[in-house]
């Protein structure tokens, strides 16, 4: 219970919209049968032959393919189940974190959604969601990605989570632009720079070769910082749970962005999120940006004349000889909460979601950009008869390449819940604008800013 009350009040540290944390339903009272509202007790697979009852699905696939497809199955699954409805509730991966975390103090929760796996930590040390053992055993658990199954594991050894896709971030680059500077693709981050100031000086003012993003309604800039400490062999998020921001790696890796966004970057990406990220790129106006498979998707849909020109390579080192691996994963996974009336519908639901055919069909609504949680799938002729994948080969080759051996941030020893307050406050973003608008020294900044991590972390320590 201290967990989660400091888990409430981290929340309202950064949203400014928590009243005092309530107990959580159940607490204080003889724990109720398995599944049932408020349990303990993990979500069963197996469900009754009729099932009736009302949920609510809250997700994050807001996009309009792979938005269609979970309704198209929501459909078919309430078509074979007449008892059942499932309401669908959809929320921008910002707004579902503000709501499930203010919502925890109400119990307006869903019965069931997606989450990012820095959540999953989250909502365990909250005790709001289920264990899922049985449903991922009745799945394959041999079937899934061990790393992806890790990442949903508590320290007591139950998985709280069900991973439903992957997606790992590679360099991302114009081509023609490479070509119409003679440049060859960056492998280490002083070559980026350097294509980078090139593209920009070049193009004077009608493109960018970077454009670092500092927005403090995302995450961005705590995402390249990753990139770059992550190469070097460092991590943000020590193996003790504690802040590294003053390590002369992660100093280094500070002063290189900032280098970056003074020559390289149009001035307003201080205030760019994802959506601006990306907006410039579909715009023609960027060289070089850092992201998934879903790039690819991105591009048909916005600025189909740019697809021919987009390959990906793997994120640049610090030295030429250091290996080229991955650096961040994310995994999505489908969680059933405890408060749910119904976890039995839930779980039959979300076994419906990995039917092979209705997999793949899901997966290729955004295809090589979601990157199968499951086995073999890409071995699926319906999946490598696709127009995206056949025409993006080297692409996806990069992307499972990068895939190898990365993690979600703050995850490299393990699922940690300082790792869901490490991407969701802020710090770094207010830290590289402190530096940028207010003349604050590097050094003093990231102290200042390991400091409020480490504060933070004490919530939920």
């Amino acid at each position: 219970m201290k967990k989660a009350l400091s888990l409430f009040l981290s929340a309202a540290m950064l949203l400014s919209v928590l009243a005092a944390c309530s107990p959580q339903p159940g607490t204080g009272h003889t724990s109720p049968p398995s599944g049932a509202p408020g349990s303990d007790q993990p979500a069963q697979s197996s469900a009754p032959a009729d099932l009736e009852g009302e949920i609510t699905f809250w997700h994050s696939f807001t996009q309009g393919a792979r938005l269609e497809t979970i309704q198209a199955a929501a459909d078919q699954f309430m078509a074979d189940n007449p008892g059942v409805k499932i309401n669908i509730e959809t929320f921008s991966w910002a707004d579902f974190y503000t709501k499930w975390t203010t919502g925890l103090s109400t119990g307006n929760v869903p019965d069931m959604s997606s989450a990012l796996s820095t959540q999953v930590v989250e909502m365990i040390d909250a005790g709001a969601i289920l264990p899922v053992d049985s449903l991922v055993d009745d799945i394959g658990r041999d079937q899934f990605y061990q790393n992806a199954i890790t990442e949903m594991t508590a320290e007591d050894g139950s998985c709280y989570g069900v991973p439903l896709y992957s997606n790992t971030e590679a360099l991302w680059y114009r081509t023609d632009l490479l070509e119409k500077y003679d440049l060859a693709v960056p492998t280490t981050w002083e070559e980026l720079y350097e294509a980078a100031k090139v593209i920009t000086d070049g193009e004077n003012g009608n493109a960018f070769g970077l454009a670092m993003p500092m927005g403090t309604n995302d995450m961005m800039a705590t995402l390249w910082l990753h990139l770059y400490v992550r190469s070097a062999g460092e991590t943000l998020l020590t193996e003790d749970g504690r802040a590294n921001l003053t390590s002369k790696t992660v100093i280094d890796g500070i002063n290189y962005w900032l280098k970056v966004y003074n020559e390289c970057s149009p001035q307003d990406s201080i205030h760019y999120n994802a959506s601006d990220e990306a907006t410039l790129f579909y715009q023609g106006k960027l060289a070089f940006d850092f992201n998934t498979g879903f790039q690819i998707s991105g591009v048909e849909a916005n600025a189909p004349e740019l697809l021919d020109k987009l390959d990906c390579a793997a994120i640049p080192r610090v030295n030429g000889g250091d290996p080229e691996t991955g650096c961040l994963t994310t995994n999505i996974p489908v969680v059933i909460w405890k408060n749910s009336k119904h976890p039995e519908i839930c779980a039959a639901f979300i076994k419906y979601l990995y039917d092979p055919a209705r997999y793949v069909d899901f997966l290729l609504s955004v295809p090589v950009g979601m990157m199968p949680a499951l086995k073999g799938v890409t071995e699926n002729e319906t999946y490598q008869s696709n127009e995206i994948v056949q025409n993006f080969q080297h692409a996806n080759e990069v992307l499972y390449q990068m895939l190898g051996g990365s993690t979600s941030i703050g995850m490299e020893y393990g699922p940690k819940a300082e790792a869901g307050l490490l991407t969701s406050q802020r710090v770094i973003e207010n830290m590289f604008q402190d530096i940028i608008i207010n003349g604050t020294d590097v050094e003093t900044a990231a102290a200042e800013a390991e400091a409020k991590l480490n504060e933070l972390f004490e919530t939920v320590g």
